[in-house]
């Protein structure tokens, strides 16, 4: 979970709790008023323990709900025994509260449990409006939990459309990343076979010198393996994505490109990109393009776009960062489909890339960092 994620939840669960706790004492006050004495006192328990549990549902979904469904149904059971003078219905707090349960058990449990938690919640809500009396309080617990159902089947079906989407694009790039395999291949047997025939000639001319050449197609050939044992972990654990070769435009006229359609774009290179991996400066310029199209798309009002790209003993850093001010659309394209791909990709290839606010508050900055890979022995 992402830093800006973890806030969120800890925002909402902040607010969450607040409204319980406004719910309860309302609770409280009204049924001290009408009913008198410490009638208050069971209800206010099962509200606190009902509520409690929807704030702890993210940890265990299933048995924060189950424990919820008992918990209303024993307050409606002992509201209806002769004996008891209590409220057969759940109050207003122990009503929002299971409706939280509720709509979270039906967002992300399997379709059985889902339906069998939402199903025994309205059953529930039933029982109590056919037995208990008329009054105001059953039907604001009917509709909660109504609503608790609907909005959970609303967010699961908003869930399965992101992760169909985010599906879809893997498909598409790894259709990219395939071609991309081809490419590097082919560049590194097309480099074998120059120096196999470059050997043949050394070997009639000069035959101390085919040990030499001999090394280099070996050492091509390590290269060759490694690059390819790279890319097909890709293909196979990640589902993700690279585009095809870059080498026809690089990272000048990509951001040349740009620079047609956002002003003051600097680009600072370390110049010896030539004995970088193939994959490796594949997957820096395709970061580098997906960051540039987001400012395009994000961040038009940018007055300036910095592009760096930097090498040190311990791999390439590659940092695009705007000076854009905030604005509400940035959060929701920071989870963008096409930085999901080149997340996994970097990390694949032993990187990291993060992405967020410059400390400065002003703009965003996508890191990624890329370590060169070392020849292993054949």
């Amino acid at each position: 979970m992402t830093t800006p994620e973890r806030w969120v939840k800890v925002a909402s669960d902040t607010g969450l709790g607040v409204l319980f706790l406004a719910a309860i004492a309302l609770q409280v006050f009204a049924l001290a008023s009408s009913w008198g004495g410490v009638s208050w006192v069971p209800g206010a328990l099962a509200a606190v323990v009902v509520c409690g549990l929807a704030l702890a549902r993210r940890r265990e979904r299933t048995w924060t709900a189950v424990v919820g469904l008992i918990v209303v149904a024993l307050t409606i059971l002992l509201g209806l025994l002769p004996a008891i003078h209590l409220p057969a219905e759940p109050g207003p707090a122990m009503a929002l509260g299971l409706a939280v349960l509720i709509g979270s058990a039906v967002r992300a449990l399997t379709p059985v449990r889902a339906g069998a938690i939402g199903g025994t919640g309205l059953l529930l809500i039933a029982v109590q409006l056919i037995a208990g009396p008329v009054s105001a309080v059953p039907a604001i617990a009917a509709a909660a939990c109504l609503a608790g159902v609907t909005a959970g089947l609303g967010l699961r079906l908003h869930d399965g459309r992101t992760r169909a989407a985010a599906d879809r694009v893997r498909r598409d790039e790894r259709l990219e990343l395939a071609r991309e395999l081809h490419d590097i291949v082919a560049h590194h047997l097309t480099g074998m076979l120059l120096q196999s025939q470059a050997a043949q000639v050394i070997a009639r001319r000069n035959p101390d010198k085919v040990a030499e050449t001999l090394a280099e197609i070996e050492s091509a050939g390590t290269d060759a393996m490694i690059a390819m044992r790279r890319v097909v972990e890709l293909l196979r654990d990640t589902d993700d994505t690279a585009p095809a070769s870059p080498e026809p435009e690089g990272l000048g006229e990509l951001v040349r490109r740009f620079g047609k359609q956002h002003a003051n774009v600097r680009l600072s290179t370390p110049g010896d990109e030539s004995d970088w991996p193939p994959e490796v400066t594949s997957t820096v310029y395709r970061i580098v393009q997906e960051a540039l199209t987001n400012v395009l798309r994000h961040a038009p009002h940018a007055r300036s776009v910095d592009v760096t790209v930097g090498r040190d003993t311990d791999g390439v850093t590659v940092e695009v960062a705007d000076d854009a001010p905030p604005s509400p659309a940035r959060p929701h394209y920071r989870g963008g489909y096409g930085l999901i791909g080149m997340r996994e990709r970097v990390e694949t290839l032993g990187g990291s890339l993060s992405a967020g606010p410059r400390p400065s508050g002003a703009g965003w900055s996508v890191r990624t960092t890329l370590p060169i890979p070392t020849r292993e022995p054949r």
